[in-house]
């Protein structure tokens, strides 16, 4: 890897020849110098944990179970068979369209073992997503679950090779493979006799491609490096005192970061064992507490908490083997969190994370204030936070809201070619600019953040503002809505006025803006927050990343008030 060095400002940071800025080398050898960072790749901290050839339980999915030891054997014949019968070598990139199965876990796994670099996309994301993705990360690979409910992926994968010439490297799991693509039960086999992979990684070099949430233009891919990701496990699973004991049911996507950062990889740092379902449906979860009872349940975002607070079996249940409720990703409403705790004694903590790194939780001995009304502290003492005024670098009073920005050794330094947006998206000296509008609150002694909404997520309804997440929230609650996005809609008087688009549930009659206002004003809210406008949709437009993509919505609105 060709590197020079770019001077901004104060701070001497790396930049190499796809415009990834890295961290400065004096900062890596202090991280290293203090064992934050461990000197090895990400796969040899896992094999380091010690519990590769272990026979504790590491996986438990709808199909069976699987030792520490099994996984391990499954992980190093799938990277030796990929090595062996396809064209992939280490450095190159694979897409993945997975759902939650062993065999992801194992590709997954395999796949950094085999010195590849998953760019972790998900089974609900179309040909255009996958096909841009593999463009921006010249990716030579694809993963893809032939089984996935619902969706013919192979002939999406097709259709990517076809048009963008990108991911021709296809294998194929729990399906037959087409002509000249790979069977992942064949490389299987073919690693029975195959060399081992490589070893010696280049460190500074990524290790995993995430998907950032952001909604414009080019994709924004956040490199993870070896070093930092695996501190960002360890760190969570510290904060979290996991260990052999503890049992972590992760019923969301388990390619997206929080799948892997917050489950996947700090459990099996710690010698945990991870439970996934196939669904996020309320019932499935309710069945794997019922069959396995985790002690451990991670649930982003807060809809999913809300949909089994309201669920009419969730009482039903025996809930007591749960000792950590984490519920994060965005704002939990103050009513929602007090149920959890007080009807379903669900011991309740809150997070914050981003796939570019920074992480908040809050402590389990907290004041239920700082459990329920702030997302925590950051969990490593080396984290930096700063709460900016909005377009400045001036941080603003305790209580006050501003832009949260982050810089630490686990958060980025720079998106993956994409130097122009870079420039907005990082101060000279290294804070990441999340976009996130945030207010640090001093509460019986310590320091914790509140979460607040999205900056570019702010209806401005004349003087007053509207937080869209606020409103979602209380939107969801009504039994006909099966989710909903309240964007802005342009309005001559006030300048914006709040629009609902809802998708609802199966065979729920439709909702008319006096109806959904109803509802709202019984659950609280005022009413300048109350949608004037609302639109019906079978399903939302979604990012690259599977979020809602509100800038879709936001064109939408603006083009039918403009005929």
């Amino acid at each position: 890897m060709s590197v020079h060095k770019l001077t901004l400002m104060s701070a001497t940071i790396a930049v190499d020849h796809e415009g990834l800025v890295g961290y400065p080398e004096a900062l890596r050898e202090r991280y290293r110098a203090a064992g934050i960072w461990a000197g090895r790749s990400l796969d040899e901290e896992l094999r380091a944990a010690r519990y590769g050839s272990a026979p504790l339980p590491a996986l438990v999915t709808a199909a069976g179970r699987w030792s520490y030891g099994q996984l391990d054997t499954l992980c190093e014949r799938f990277a030796r068979g990929l090595l062996a019968r396809t064209a992939l070598r280490p450095g190159d990139a694979v897409m993945f369209s997975m759902g939650n199965t062993a065999e992801t876990v194992v590709a997954y796994y395999g796949a950094l073992r085999a010195g590849l670099v998953p760019v972790c996309t998900l089974p609900q994301h179309g040909a255009r997503e996958i096909g841009v993705l593999a463009g921006h990360t010249g990716a030579r690979g694809h993963f893809v679950q032939a089984d996935f409910r619902g969706q013919d992926l192979l002939a999406m994968a097709a259709a990517v090779t076809e048009t963008e010439g990108t991911a021709r490297e296809l294998v194929v799991f729990r399906g037959t493979a087409p002509p000249g693509a790979h069977e992942y039960l064949d490389l299987l086999e073919a690693g029975d006799t195959a060399p081992s992979p490589p070893a010696a990684p280049d460190l500074d070099a990524p290790v995993v491609y995430q998907l950032s949430g952001g909604t414009t233009g080019l994709p924004k891919i956040a490199p993870r490096l070896h070093e930092e990701y695996a501190y960002n496990a360890r760190q969570w699973a510290a904060r979290l005192g996991w260990s052999p004991r503890t049992t972590v049911l992760y019923p969301l996507p388990i390619m997206h970061n929080a799948g892997i950062a917050l489950a996947l990889q700090p459990a099996h740092l710690s010698g945990a064992r991870v439970v996934l379902t196939g669904k996020a449906d309320v019932d499935s979860i309710l069945d794997a507490i019922e069959a396995e009872r985790p002690n451990v349940l991670p649930l982003v975002p807060p809809a999913v908490a809300i949909r089994l607070l309201e669920h009419p079996r969730t009482p039903t249940v025996d809930l007591s083997c749960i000792e950590e409720f984490i519920v994060g990703g965005q704002k939990l409403p103050l009513e929602v969190a007090d149920r959890l705790e007080n009807e379903l004694g669900l011991p309740l903590r809150q997070m914050f994370g981003m796939a570019e790194g920074m992480f908040f939780l809050t402590p389990s001995d907290a004041a239920p204030e700082v459990r329920q009304r702030t997302v925590g502290e950051p969990i490593s003492e080396d984290d930096e936070v700063r709460v900016y005024g909005i377009g400045t670098e001036t941080e603003v009073p305790d209580g006050v809201e501003g832009e949260l920005c982050a810089r630490g050794p686990y958060t980025i330094r720079g998106y993956y070619r994409a130097g122009e947006h870079n420039r907005e998206a990082f101060t000279a000296d290294g804070f990441y600019r999340t976009g996130d509008l945030a207010a640090r609150r001093r509460i019986e002694g310590g320091v914790y953040y509140s979460i607040e909404g999205r900056i570019k997520d702010v209806i401005n309804r004349g003087v007053e503002k509207i937080h869209a997440e606020e409103v979602e929230d209380l939107i969801v609650r009504h039994p006909a809505v099966a989710d909903a996005a309240v964007v802005a809609m342009p309005d001559r008087e006030l300048g914006e006025r709040a629009c609902a688009y809802l998708v609802l549930a199966e065979g729920a009659e439709p909702l008319d803006v006096a109806a959904l206002a109803e509802h709202l004003r019984s659950c609280g809210l005022a009413k300048y927050k109350l949608p004037e406008r609302v639109e019906l949709l079978e399903a939302f437009p979604l990012t690259n990343v599977g979020k809602v993509a509100k800038k879709t919505l936001r064109a939408d609105i603006a083009a039918k008030l403009d005929t």
